[in-house]
């Protein structure tokens, strides 16, 4: 087991930091999905075919380099569909199809993974998604459809015919939603659907994006209890913020180790997955939010303002924590895998 990242993911990290601190800034969050940082990310560091398969054209990495990634566009709250695109790769890892995973490792597509059970009848797809990530930035959607008796893995594209999409007012307002309805819409098939790991995996990359968002908010308020003065005091000087800055350190270490063993089993134990993933998903998720909390509340009256960014990793927070299901779904599913 590998809980250290290699030199090469090291170098991996700081090269993804160092672009989104100048290309995609927090001021610049605000402004929301730019297509051209989204144009530059995947052409100047190939983000996006970074678990594509070199056959077509990827760098045919593994979830580990995945969650690195994962980990910095979510503490710089990324806006776009680049995780969407990220859990459909994913997806079809399990059907691979030479024209998507070619498109998405190029950048020319940005896809989304939906888990609503679709119809599918001679070439077209019917059936309605209400919530899918970045479904109004996303060119194709992958969703499981019906096919007679058989459950299938098909893609839709968005731009076509018999696809309306609704954008959704969200909690998050970095990464948007939509309600897309198909009406006869033009699919394909990709192959049968997949039994198994796919939901695993996805669980193991919102926890890589969690992550970052909790250390992003754990420097922010570090740094901020550095100069704020109350009472003649450094506010990080009392005992109260600094025990609650250590309980939200904590949080963060046994976050980092559960995200760096829950990759690791994706790329080299499969058997140890589930309970990874699952394990993911109970304790990241909460802590990812109890930390974003925190860090709000210790800003003080100037964190409840929309002007201040702690807002925007509050709603971050608590939208991944529900986003692959309520935190009861996974701890009754860790139960269950653990036969307790």
């Amino acid at each position: 087991m590998k809980l250290v990242l290699s030199q090469e993911q090291q170098e991996l990290r700081a090269a993804v930091r160092d672009f989104l601190r100048t290309a995609s800034p927090l001021p610049k969050v605000r402004e929301g999905y730019d297509p051209q940082v989204y144009a530059r990310l995947n052409g100047e560091l190939g983000l996006s075919g970074l678990i594509v398969p070199e056959e077509y054209g990827g760098a045919g990495a593994g979830m580990s380099e995945l969650a690195v990634a994962l980990e910095e566009t979510g503490a710089a709250l990324l806006p776009g569909p680049f995780l969407a695109t990220a859990f459909a790769a994913l997806a079809l890892g399990q059907v691979p199809d030479k024209e998507l995973q070619t498109g998405i490792a190029e950048g020319r597509i940005a896809a989304t993974l939906d888990h609503t059970e679709l119809s599918y009848t001679g070439g077209t797809a019917s059936g309605t998604a209400a919530q899918v990530l970045s479904g109004g930035d996303a060119d194709v959607l992958v969703a499981p459809a019906r096919d007679g008796g058989a459950l299938v893995m098909v893609a839709v594209e968005l731009t076509g015919p018999g696809v309306t999409r609704t954008a959704l007012e969200t909690l998050d307002l970095t990464r948007g939603q939509a309600r897309i309805v198909l009406d006869g819409a033009p699919a394909r098939v990709l192959g049968p659907a997949p039994e198994t790991g796919v939901f695993d995996r996805l669980c193991v990359a919102l926890a890589a994006e969690q992550l970052g968002v909790m250390r992003a908010a754990l420097d922010a308020i570090v740094a901020y209890a550095k100069i704020r003065v109350a009472f003649g005091r450094y506010i990080g000087s009392y005992q109260g913020v600094k025990h609650k800055l250590a309980d939200m350190h904590c949080k963060l270490e046994q976050a980092e180790s559960i995200v760096r063993y829950a990759a690791w089993a994706a790329d080299e134990s499969p058997a140890e997955l589930p309970e990874a993933a699952a394990l993911a998903q109970v304790y990241v998720g909460r802590a990812c939010f109890e930390v974003a909390r925190d860090h709000l509340l210790l800003h003080g009256g100037i964190g409840y303002t929309w002007e201040h960014d702690a807002h925007l990793f509050y709603k971050r927070a608590k939208a991944d924590e529900v986003l692959l299901g309520p935190p009861r779904i996974h701890r009754a599913r860790l139960g269950q895998l653990l036969e307790l």
